[in-house]
């Protein structure tokens, strides 16, 4: 009998709908405080998931959603560099 294998699920911080794990992208704040975007979703540190869309990532910055995930406060500075990073 074949097992059905899970397909992981996250919680998109800004539409707060669950997507599949590999649609999005993952913000990571590292155990040294740096925060990047994580391509592979493997770093070391805290993380969290948000589609790939600017009108999330705009509401879970007005929202402090990433102050919440992150257990801290985020600079504005680390906003406009996260979203350089993930929109060009």
């Amino acid at each position: 009998m074949a097992t059905v294998k899970k397909i992981p699920t996250r919680l998109c911080i800004g539409c707060q709908e669950q997507h599949l794990k590999k649609e999005l992208i993952r913000i990571v704040r590292s155990p040294e405080g740096e925060f990047s975007v994580d391509p592979t979703g493997k770093k070391a540190g805290r993380g969290a998931y948000i589609c790939n869309r600017r009108e999330c990532f705009e509401k879970a910055v007005k929202e402090h959603r990433f102050d919440r995930s992150f257990k801290c406060n985020v600079d504005k500075a680390i906003f406009d560099e996260l979203a350089s990073q993930l929109f060009g």
